[in-house]
Protein backbone atom coordinates (compact mmCIF):
# COMPACT_ATOMS: atom_id res chain seq x y z
CA UNK A 1 0.00 0.00 0.00
CA UNK A 2 1.21 3.11 -0.91
CA UNK A 3 2.29 5.59 2.06
CA UNK A 4 2.29 8.88 -0.02
CA UNK A 5 -0.07 7.95 -2.86
CA UNK A 6 0.05 11.58 -3.45
CA UNK A 7 2.90 13.26 -5.10
CA UNK A 8 2.89 16.83 -5.50
CA UNK A 9 5.28 19.60 -7.90
CA UNK A 10 5.28 22.88 -6.75
CA UNK A 11 6.01 24.29 -3.28
CA UNK A 12 4.23 27.66 -3.23
CA UNK A 13 1.99 29.05 -0.32
CA UNK A 14 -1.15 28.38 -3.00
CA UNK A 15 -0.80 24.85 -2.31
CA UNK A 16 0.17 25.01 1.08
CA UNK A 17 -2.92 26.79 2.13
CA UNK A 18 -5.18 25.27 -0.73
CA UNK A 19 -4.61 21.28 -1.86
CA UNK A 20 -2.60 20.47 1.38
CA UNK A 21 -4.55 21.90 3.66
CA UNK A 22 -7.55 19.99 2.63
CA UNK A 23 -5.71 17.08 2.67
CA UNK A 24 -4.77 17.30 5.99
CA UNK A 25 -8.11 18.20 7.17
CA UNK A 26 -9.63 14.79 5.51
CA UNK A 27 -6.95 12.88 6.99
CA UNK A 28 -8.06 13.25 10.27
CA UNK A 29 -11.35 12.14 9.48
CA UNK A 30 -10.11 9.42 7.38
CA UNK A 31 -11.50 11.05 4.42
CA UNK A 32 -8.21 11.70 2.17
CA UNK A 33 -6.49 9.27 0.18
CA UNK A 34 -3.02 9.32 2.10
CA UNK A 35 -0.46 11.48 2.37
CA UNK A 36 1.53 13.90 0.21
CA UNK A 37 5.01 13.81 -1.41
CA UNK A 38 6.21 17.48 -2.11
CA UNK A 39 8.45 17.67 -4.91
CA UNK A 40 10.22 20.89 -5.57
CA UNK A 41 10.75 21.45 -9.07
CA UNK A 42 12.32 24.56 -9.67
CA UNK A 43 16.07 23.39 -8.26
CA UNK A 44 16.50 26.56 -6.39
CA UNK A 45 18.75 25.98 -3.51
CA UNK A 46 17.75 28.66 -1.50
CA UNK A 47 14.39 27.50 -1.11
CA UNK A 48 15.55 24.09 0.56
CA UNK A 49 15.01 25.11 4.43
CA UNK A 50 11.12 25.05 3.76
CA UNK A 51 11.42 21.60 2.21
CA UNK A 52 12.30 20.57 5.73
CA UNK A 53 9.61 22.80 7.42
CA UNK A 54 6.78 21.42 5.28
CA UNK A 55 7.40 17.58 6.45
CA UNK A 56 7.52 18.96 10.29
CA UNK A 57 3.76 20.46 9.68
CA UNK A 58 2.85 24.37 9.51
CA UNK A 59 0.29 26.66 10.45
CA UNK A 60 -2.23 28.31 8.16
CA UNK A 61 -3.54 31.07 9.67
CA UNK A 62 -7.31 31.86 8.06
CA UNK A 63 -8.15 35.24 7.90
CA UNK A 64 -11.05 37.70 6.81
CA UNK A 65 -14.54 37.61 6.81
CA UNK A 66 -17.03 34.85 6.74
CA UNK A 67 -20.91 35.18 6.40
CA UNK A 68 -20.51 38.76 8.36
CA UNK A 69 -17.99 37.98 10.75
CA UNK A 70 -14.48 38.21 11.05
CA UNK A 71 -12.67 35.17 11.06
CA UNK A 72 -8.97 35.05 12.35
CA UNK A 73 -7.96 31.07 13.37
CA UNK A 74 -4.98 28.82 12.89
CA UNK A 75 -5.02 25.64 11.54
CA UNK A 76 -2.07 22.75 11.12
CA UNK A 77 -1.19 21.08 8.51
CA UNK A 78 0.40 17.51 8.49
CA UNK A 79 -0.54 15.66 5.18
CA UNK A 80 3.32 16.23 3.45
CA UNK A 81 4.82 13.39 4.81
CA UNK A 82 7.71 13.97 2.27
CA UNK A 83 9.58 16.48 0.57
CA UNK A 84 12.45 16.26 -2.47
CA UNK A 85 14.31 18.37 -4.58
CA UNK A 86 13.98 17.08 -8.44
CA UNK A 87 17.75 18.31 -8.87
CA UNK A 88 19.05 16.58 -5.91
CA UNK A 89 16.32 13.54 -5.52
CA UNK A 90 15.82 12.65 -9.01
CA UNK A 91 16.20 8.65 -8.49
CA UNK A 92 13.56 8.81 -5.73
CA UNK A 93 11.16 10.85 -7.51
CA UNK A 94 11.60 9.04 -10.55
CA UNK A 95 10.70 5.57 -8.37
CA UNK A 96 7.96 7.15 -6.53
CA UNK A 97 6.46 8.22 -9.99
CA UNK A 98 7.07 4.11 -11.25
CA UNK A 99 5.87 2.18 -8.67
CA UNK A 100 4.34 4.62 -5.86
CA UNK A 101 1.91 7.75 -6.87
CA UNK A 102 -2.10 7.53 -7.57
CA UNK A 103 -2.53 11.28 -8.32
CA UNK A 104 0.13 13.53 -9.54
CA UNK A 105 -0.88 17.13 -8.38
CA UNK A 106 0.83 20.47 -9.97
CA UNK A 107 1.02 24.23 -9.56
CA UNK A 108 3.97 25.31 -11.67
CA UNK A 109 5.01 28.91 -11.64
CA UNK A 110 3.53 30.98 -14.65
CA UNK A 111 5.32 29.86 -17.28
CA UNK A 112 5.53 26.17 -15.66
CA UNK A 113 3.36 25.51 -18.70
CA UNK A 114 5.62 27.56 -21.85
CA UNK A 115 7.17 25.00 -24.01
CA UNK A 116 11.14 25.74 -23.92
CA UNK A 117 13.65 24.87 -26.91
CA UNK A 118 15.36 22.55 -24.57
CA UNK A 119 11.97 20.28 -24.48
CA UNK A 120 13.34 18.81 -27.85
CA UNK A 121 16.04 17.19 -26.32
CA UNK A 122 15.76 13.44 -26.75
CA UNK A 123 16.97 12.60 -22.86
CA UNK A 124 15.92 14.47 -20.02
CA UNK A 125 16.85 18.04 -19.07
CA UNK A 126 16.69 19.54 -16.04
CA UNK A 127 16.15 23.02 -18.16
CA UNK A 128 12.84 21.19 -19.58
CA UNK A 129 9.32 22.67 -18.95
CA UNK A 130 7.18 20.76 -16.57
CA UNK A 131 5.14 19.08 -19.17
CA UNK A 132 8.49 18.18 -20.50
CA UNK A 133 9.28 16.86 -17.60
CA UNK A 134 6.69 15.05 -17.09
CA UNK A 135 6.61 13.09 -20.50
CA UNK A 136 10.01 11.50 -19.52
CA UNK A 137 9.50 10.96 -16.27
CA UNK A 138 6.00 9.31 -16.56
CA UNK A 139 7.58 6.26 -19.21
CA UNK A 140 9.35 4.55 -16.35
CA UNK A 141 5.34 4.33 -15.00
CA UNK A 142 4.67 2.68 -18.59
CA UNK A 143 8.23 0.77 -19.08
CA UNK A 144 7.15 -1.00 -15.59
CA UNK A 145 3.46 -1.95 -16.36
CA UNK A 146 1.87 0.15 -13.51
CA UNK A 147 -1.43 1.27 -13.42
CA UNK A 148 -1.82 4.66 -15.52
CA UNK A 149 -1.73 7.42 -12.88
CA UNK A 150 -4.43 10.55 -12.65
CA UNK A 151 -2.94 13.79 -13.30
CA UNK A 152 -4.36 16.88 -11.63
CA UNK A 153 -3.14 20.25 -12.42
CA UNK A 154 -4.34 23.20 -10.40
CA UNK A 155 -2.73 25.70 -12.95
CA UNK A 156 -5.05 29.09 -13.53
CA UNK A 157 -4.94 27.67 -17.13
CA UNK A 158 -8.57 27.32 -18.66
CA UNK A 159 -8.96 23.43 -19.40
CA UNK A 160 -5.75 23.04 -17.00
CA UNK A 161 -6.17 19.17 -17.49
CA UNK A 162 -6.62 19.16 -21.70
CA UNK A 163 -3.97 21.71 -21.96
CA UNK A 164 -1.27 19.90 -20.14
CA UNK A 165 -2.40 16.85 -21.82
CA UNK A 166 -1.87 18.36 -25.46
CA UNK A 167 2.13 19.62 -23.95
CA UNK A 168 2.64 15.89 -22.47
CA UNK A 169 1.46 14.51 -26.22
CA UNK A 170 3.25 17.15 -28.00
CA UNK A 171 7.05 16.05 -26.27
CA UNK A 172 6.22 12.64 -26.48
CA UNK A 173 5.65 12.73 -30.56
CA UNK A 174 9.19 11.47 -31.31
CA UNK A 175 8.56 8.79 -28.17
CA UNK A 176 7.34 4.80 -29.01
CA UNK A 177 3.64 4.76 -30.12
CA UNK A 178 2.61 2.44 -27.61
CA UNK A 179 3.55 5.03 -24.66
CA UNK A 180 1.98 8.02 -26.88
CA UNK A 181 -1.12 5.84 -26.28
CA UNK A 182 -1.18 4.74 -22.90
CA UNK A 183 -0.12 8.65 -21.83
CA UNK A 184 -3.67 9.85 -24.72
CA UNK A 185 -6.25 6.75 -23.38
CA UNK A 186 -5.02 5.14 -19.86
CA UNK A 187 -3.57 8.16 -17.50
CA UNK A 188 -6.49 10.34 -16.10
CA UNK A 189 -5.98 14.02 -16.96
CA UNK A 190 -8.28 16.40 -14.76
CA UNK A 191 -9.51 19.48 -15.48
CA UNK A 192 -9.86 21.63 -12.40
CA UNK A 193 -10.41 25.37 -11.49
CA UNK A 194 -9.00 26.55 -8.04
CA UNK A 195 -10.08 30.42 -5.63
CA UNK A 196 -8.61 31.23 -3.17
CA UNK A 197 -6.13 34.28 -2.11
CA UNK A 198 -2.99 33.34 -0.42
CA UNK A 199 -1.74 36.74 0.85
CA UNK A 200 2.05 36.34 2.23
CA UNK A 201 3.66 33.63 3.31
CA UNK A 202 5.32 32.34 6.96
CA UNK A 203 8.45 31.08 7.82
CA UNK A 204 9.71 28.62 7.40
CA UNK A 205 6.57 26.99 5.80
CA UNK A 206 2.80 28.07 5.94
CA UNK A 207 0.58 30.63 4.80
CA UNK A 208 -1.90 33.50 5.56
CA UNK A 209 -5.07 32.65 3.15
CA UNK A 210 -8.77 34.22 3.18
CA UNK A 211 -11.46 32.17 4.66
CA UNK A 212 -13.05 31.35 0.76
CA UNK A 213 -11.55 28.31 -0.46
CA UNK A 214 -13.00 26.60 -3.51
CA UNK A 215 -11.31 23.00 -5.79
CA UNK A 216 -14.05 22.78 -8.52
CA UNK A 217 -13.15 19.52 -10.49
CA UNK A 218 -14.92 18.35 -13.55
CA UNK A 219 -16.01 14.79 -13.16
CA UNK A 220 -15.73 12.04 -15.64
CA UNK A 221 -15.55 8.24 -15.53
CA UNK A 222 -12.44 7.11 -13.97
CA UNK A 223 -12.26 10.33 -11.43
CA UNK A 224 -10.52 9.65 -8.41
CA UNK A 225 -10.81 12.34 -5.36
CA UNK A 226 -7.27 13.21 -3.19
CA UNK A 227 -10.10 13.79 -0.29
CA UNK A 228 -13.29 14.75 0.46
CA UNK A 229 -13.75 18.24 1.62
CA UNK A 230 -16.11 20.74 2.41
CA UNK A 231 -14.11 23.48 -0.50
CA UNK A 232 -14.09 20.57 -3.50
CA UNK A 233 -17.06 20.75 -5.42
CA UNK A 234 -16.94 18.19 -8.69
CA UNK A 235 -19.57 19.54 -11.25
CA UNK A 236 -20.13 18.14 -14.74
CA UNK A 237 -18.44 21.14 -16.35
CA UNK A 238 -16.55 23.84 -15.02
CA UNK A 239 -17.68 26.52 -17.55
CA UNK A 240 -20.56 28.34 -15.15
CA UNK A 241 -17.58 28.13 -12.22
CA UNK A 242 -14.72 29.93 -15.00
CA UNK A 243 -17.51 32.90 -16.12
CA UNK A 244 -18.90 33.59 -12.17
CA UNK A 245 -15.36 33.81 -11.29
CA UNK A 246 -14.00 35.61 -14.34
CA UNK A 247 -16.89 37.93 -14.72
CA UNK A 248 -17.97 38.80 -11.35
CA UNK A 249 -14.58 38.66 -8.52
CA UNK A 250 -11.73 39.82 -11.63
CA UNK A 251 -14.43 42.27 -13.68
CA UNK A 252 -15.04 43.95 -10.24
CA UNK A 253 -10.98 43.97 -9.81
CA UNK A 254 -10.76 45.45 -13.19
CA UNK A 255 -14.01 48.04 -12.61
CA UNK A 256 -12.51 49.24 -9.38
CA UNK A 257 -9.04 49.54 -11.51
CA UNK A 258 -10.59 51.65 -14.29
CA UNK A 259 -12.48 53.73 -11.74
CA UNK A 260 -8.88 54.26 -10.04
CA UNK A 261 -7.23 55.57 -13.18
CA UNK A 262 -10.02 57.48 -14.03
CA UNK A 263 -9.56 59.30 -10.97
CA UNK A 264 -5.79 59.69 -11.17
CA UNK A 265 -4.72 56.74 -8.92
CA UNK A 266 -6.58 59.20 -6.17
CA UNK A 267 -8.29 57.59 -2.84
CA UNK A 268 -7.37 54.07 -2.26
CA UNK A 269 -4.36 52.05 -2.16
CA UNK A 270 -5.88 48.67 -1.20
CA UNK A 271 -9.06 47.08 -2.58
CA UNK A 272 -10.61 47.16 1.13
CA UNK A 273 -9.68 50.56 0.93
CA UNK A 274 -12.75 50.83 -1.86
CA UNK A 275 -15.04 48.86 0.01
CA UNK A 276 -14.42 51.28 3.17
CA UNK A 277 -16.42 54.05 1.20
CA UNK A 278 -20.13 53.14 0.96
CA UNK A 279 -20.62 55.01 -2.22
CA UNK A 280 -18.05 53.77 -3.52
CA UNK A 281 -20.09 50.32 -2.35
CA UNK A 282 -23.18 51.52 -3.41
CA UNK A 283 -21.77 51.65 -7.05
CA UNK A 284 -19.92 48.29 -6.98
CA UNK A 285 -23.29 46.81 -6.10
CA UNK A 286 -25.50 48.34 -8.82
CA UNK A 287 -22.77 47.34 -10.91
CA UNK A 288 -23.10 43.80 -10.16
CA UNK A 289 -27.25 43.82 -9.96
CA UNK A 290 -28.33 46.17 -12.60
CA UNK A 291 -25.41 45.46 -15.73
CA UNK A 292 -23.61 42.18 -14.64
CA UNK A 293 -26.85 40.20 -13.25
CA UNK A 294 -29.06 40.51 -16.11
CA UNK A 295 -26.02 39.00 -18.43
CA UNK A 296 -25.89 35.54 -16.65
CA UNK A 297 -30.36 35.56 -16.08
CA UNK A 298 -30.48 35.82 -19.92
CA UNK A 299 -27.62 32.81 -20.37
CA UNK A 300 -29.44 31.17 -17.84
CA UNK A 301 -27.11 30.97 -15.33
CA UNK A 302 -28.33 33.40 -12.41
CA UNK A 303 -29.24 30.82 -9.93
CA UNK A 304 -26.90 31.78 -7.21
CA UNK A 305 -25.39 34.73 -8.63
CA UNK A 306 -26.89 37.12 -6.11
CA UNK A 307 -25.59 34.37 -3.43
CA UNK A 308 -21.81 34.93 -5.06
CA UNK A 309 -21.81 38.86 -5.43
CA UNK A 310 -22.26 38.98 -1.76
CA UNK A 311 -19.60 36.22 -0.95
CA UNK A 312 -17.44 38.50 -3.71
CA UNK A 313 -18.16 42.08 -1.84
CA UNK A 314 -17.09 40.13 1.42
CA UNK A 315 -13.88 38.83 0.17
CA UNK A 316 -13.35 42.38 -1.29
CA UNK A 317 -13.64 44.00 1.97
CA UNK A 318 -11.78 41.77 4.15
CA UNK A 319 -9.86 44.03 6.19
CA UNK A 320 -6.13 41.76 6.59
CA UNK A 321 -5.63 41.13 3.00
CA UNK A 322 -2.99 44.09 1.32
CA UNK A 323 -3.93 43.34 -2.14
CA UNK A 324 -3.16 46.50 -3.74
CA UNK A 325 -5.12 48.20 -7.06
CA UNK A 326 -1.71 49.31 -8.27
CA UNK A 327 -1.16 45.74 -8.62
CA UNK A 328 -4.45 44.32 -9.97
CA UNK A 329 -3.53 47.28 -12.52
CA UNK A 330 -0.45 45.64 -14.19
CA UNK A 331 -1.28 44.45 -18.36
CA UNK A 332 -4.92 46.53 -17.15
CA UNK A 333 -5.71 46.98 -21.01
CA UNK A 334 -5.63 43.08 -21.71
CA UNK A 335 -7.43 42.64 -18.39
CA UNK A 336 -10.10 44.82 -19.90
CA UNK A 337 -10.70 42.65 -22.77
CA UNK A 338 -11.02 39.37 -20.65
CA UNK A 339 -13.14 40.51 -18.25
CA UNK A 340 -15.71 43.36 -19.23
CA UNK A 341 -15.15 43.17 -22.83
CA UNK A 342 -15.61 39.49 -23.00
CA UNK A 343 -18.84 39.82 -20.86
CA UNK A 344 -20.37 42.48 -22.89
CA UNK A 345 -20.16 39.91 -25.82
CA UNK A 346 -21.37 36.98 -23.85
CA UNK A 347 -24.21 39.45 -22.31
CA UNK A 348 -24.97 40.19 -25.73
CA UNK A 349 -24.64 36.62 -27.58
CA UNK A 350 -27.47 35.39 -24.98
CA UNK A 351 -29.97 38.11 -25.74
CA UNK A 352 -28.98 40.61 -23.03
CA UNK A 353 -29.77 44.24 -24.40
CA UNK A 354 -30.23 45.82 -20.85
CA UNK A 355 -27.79 48.68 -20.64
CA UNK A 356 -24.82 49.13 -19.31
CA UNK A 357 -23.08 52.43 -19.11
CA UNK A 358 -20.61 51.24 -15.85
CA UNK A 359 -19.25 48.57 -17.85
CA UNK A 360 -19.25 50.90 -21.11
CA UNK A 361 -17.75 53.69 -19.27
CA UNK A 362 -14.87 51.29 -18.00
CA UNK A 363 -14.06 50.06 -21.24
CA UNK A 364 -14.00 53.04 -23.05
CA UNK A 365 -11.75 54.75 -20.80
CA UNK A 366 -8.92 52.13 -20.66
CA UNK A 367 -5.50 53.72 -19.15
CA UNK A 368 -2.40 51.49 -18.72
Amino acid sequence: MSTTPILQFGTSRFLQAHVDLFVSEAMTKGEALGAITVVQSSGDASRAHRLKALTKGYEVRVRGVSNGEQCDESRQVTSVKNALSLTQDFDEVQRLIAEDAQIILSNTADAGFRPREVDKAAQYDPAMSYPAKLAHLLRARFAAGGKAPQIMPTELVQNNGDVLKSLVLDVATPMEAEYRDWLEHEVVWVNSLVDRIVSEPLEPAGAVAEPYALWAIEDQPRLVMPCSHPAIQIVPDLGPIERRKLFVLNLGHSWMVADWLSRDRQGATYVRDVMADPDQVARLTALYHQEVLPGFKAAGEGEGIAAYIDITKERFANPFLDHKLEDIAQNHAEKLQRRIGAFLDWARKNGDVSDKPMLTEAMNGDRT
